[in-house]
């Protein structure tokens, strides 16, 4: 018997990081389930997220009497229940990594998130800080050496969840016009070409909220 469909609660998708990354992993793998659009607005915005979560942030996972919220939970419940953990790689070295670059993703990357905050609809310029420079020099590190070792392109051979969290930075990359290695540029296109990502730009386009503190640097015509 397959489980109820379960129903994630998330952000504006020109805006919301986070929330890709659970819907992306849902979306590509056909897995049925409701979505519930909360606004980011700032005005009362915590207490709309707390009616479905007690931390009052998106993403969060409802299914049957569980509330789960945090995208990496979020992404093991749903590999666990819909995906028989497949949404890691099979080999226990390869999961392992791919656990460790989800906890990176997860805790790092300031400069990237508070310079070039995800803005689906837009493209902007922004200064090339010191930290910004690092955080990319990191990002397409960890790209080329997995393209490298993969034989789809993937970073490990199977879309897995890793490939999940690192879906919000290339469309920084793309928005940004953020500078990458032609391995790593490979990779974010591959990224940007998935269906299930053609599908979240294309709904962000139709979103008419505009939330200004994402709008950063000058806009590039």
């Amino acid at each position: 018997m397959l489980p109820a469909a379960p129903t994630l609660v998330i952000g504006n998708k020109n805006y919301s990081s986070w929330s890709l990354r659970p819907w992306l992993l849902l979306t590509h793998f056909n897995i049925d389930f409701e979505e519930t659009s909360v606004s980011l607005t700032p005005q009362g915005l915590r207490d709309r997220l707390q009616s479905y979560s007690p931390v009052g942030k998106v993403p969060v996972l409802l299914h049957n009497s569980s509330i789960i919220w945090d995208s990496l939970a979020i992404c093991e419940y749903i590999s666990e229940v819909f995906l028989k953990n497949t949404g890691w790689p099979d080999e226990p070295m390869q999961r392992a990594q791919a656990r460790s670059l989800c906890a990176e993703m997860h805790s790092g990357f300031m400069a990237l998130r508070q310079q070039c905050p995800m803005n689906v609809r837009e493209h902007r310029s922004v200064e090339m800080t010191e930290a910004l420079r690092k955080d990319l020099q990191r990002i397409d590190e960890i790209w080329s050496e997995c393209a490298a070792y993969s034989a789809t392109g993937w970073l490990f051979d199977q879309f897995s969840i890793a490939d999940c969290f690192f879906a919000p930075v290339a469309f920084r990359c793309q928005s940004y016009d953020l500078p990458l290695s032609p391995h790593a540029q490979q990779y974010c296109k591959k990224l940007l070409n998935l269906p299930a990502m053609r599908q979240w730009a294309h709904q962000s386009s139709k979103e008419n909220e505009v939330l200004t503190h994402y709008h950063v640097g000058e806009i590039v015509a």
